[in-house]
């Protein structure tokens, strides 16, 4: 895991939090693929108890980060013998408030880049910068120079020359409050391991949504005028398909264009033909679409939970995308510095509630110079 040069400063600093670090992306890894099914992700299945080998169970790594990360946080703030007072007189400890959630933002720094790739890598190009910082993007054109006839004698053709596009984009911040009791997280009462997970996922699924929102905005925005300018159509169609599809492979410089789409709008890419049949164990019966058709690859995007309306769905089900992976990615993504975090004292409030606020910057914007089509179904 490649992480970034301000957490690697952090655990340079303090060497306990890099362990912990390591041990809560394993744990990450572990809980995607348990609990939302992520396939292909690497963590640890076996380790050594006893002398004897033994399967780790997602129960045992919990247990596990949660008493580490409470002896880590202990350690971090000069307290040696935390026995000595019980767990609620310790979280109000001053250095033990900032400590635990210094390293919960580390935490969520060091899995957060690797989760969006995964997750939107497909058509988002993901950076880090630092503080205060601006992105701006070299947009070179895709025009070739024009290569003509001339006399033998003639010394030189016209002129040509290519200018560069910018596009600038300002990270914006945005916020999150949750309540936490502090001395039931490091009572064990409350699972840390948990609820730095939530706040993960909780800003990967925001961030996610506001770069697939800038995708989906720009891909319906594109030309529907028949012709070769045509870019979206209305209506699958096996021609208009492999029309677009090779539009966007001569476009892009020969990178082999495919389709993507939720599996909704994926199940409808079939063949003109109404006598086509297929069998119980076919591909289209197993998988609900066709993973590769009319010489194209499809990829299908596991839909993502619109929260703003009860059981509803954020990605787009009536389009298909058609592009090129290989080629310049359509989506920029820039996270700004690091994850921000404070809490309130727990006795602040009348009611003893105590409330902790994460805040992370981040901007997205279309810069490509690479082509792109859409059709919807």
């Amino acid at each position: 895991m490649k992480l970034q040069n301000h957490i690697v400063a952090f655990s340079q600093a303090y060497p306990d939090v890099a362990p912990l670090i390591e041990k809560f992306s394993d744990y990450w890894n572990h809980y995607r693929s348990e609990q939302e099914g992520v396939k292909n992700l690497s963590f640890k299945t076996m380790g050594v108890r006893d002398g004897k080998d033994v399967m780790i169970t997602f129960a045992d790594k919990e247990e596990v980060l949660n008493r580490e990360f409470r002896e880590t946080v202990y350690k971090l703030s000069g307290i040696q013998n935390p026995s000595i007072l019980p767990e609620i007189a310790w979280s109000s400890h001053p250095l033990v408030g900032w400590y635990t959630y210094a390293v919960i933002s580390a935490m969520i720094d060091a899995v957060l880049p690797e989760t969006l790739i995964q997750n939107i890598g497909l058509w988002t190009d993901v950076r880090t910068i630092g503080f205060g910082d601006s992105a701006v993007f070299n947009i070179e054109p895709r025009d070739l120079f024009v290569v003509s006839k001339a006399g033998r004698g003639k010394r030189q053709a016209e002129m040509q020359k290519t200018f560069n596009g910018q596009v600038a984009i300002l990270p914006e911040n945005r916020q999150m409050t949750v309540g936490v009791a502090l001395y039931r997280v490091l009572s064990g009462a409350e699972s840390l391991a948990r609820f730095a997970s939530k706040a993960v996922r909780s800003m990967e699924t925001q961030v996610a949504l506001d770069a697939y929102n800038t995708f989906n905005t720009a891909m319906l925005a594109l030309s529907a005028t028949p012709g070769n300018g045509q870019l979206k159509a209305t209506g699958w169609s096996q021609d208009t398909f492999v029309n677009f599809a090779q539009k966007v492979s001569a476009w892009n410089g020969g990178a082999k264009a495919m389709a993507i789409g939720t599996q909704r709008a994926m199940q409808q890419v079939l063949p003109d033909d109404a006598n086509y049949r297929y069998e119980l164990d076919s591909e289209y019966v197993k998988l609900g679409y066709i993973k590769n058709f009319f010489g194209y690859d499809g990829l299908v995007l596991p839909q993502v939970a619109d929260w703003t309306s009860p059981f509803g769905l954020a990605l787009n089900d009536d389009v298909i995308y058609i592009m090129s992976p290989a080629a310049q990615k359509p989506v920029k993504l820039v996270l700004e510095g690091v994850t921000l975090s404070y809490t309130n004292g727990q006795f602040d409030a009348a009611n003893l509630t105590q409330t902790t606020t994460f805040q992370k910057s981040w901007g997205q914007a279309i810069a490509t110079n690479a082509v792109a089509a859409c059709i919807t179904v």
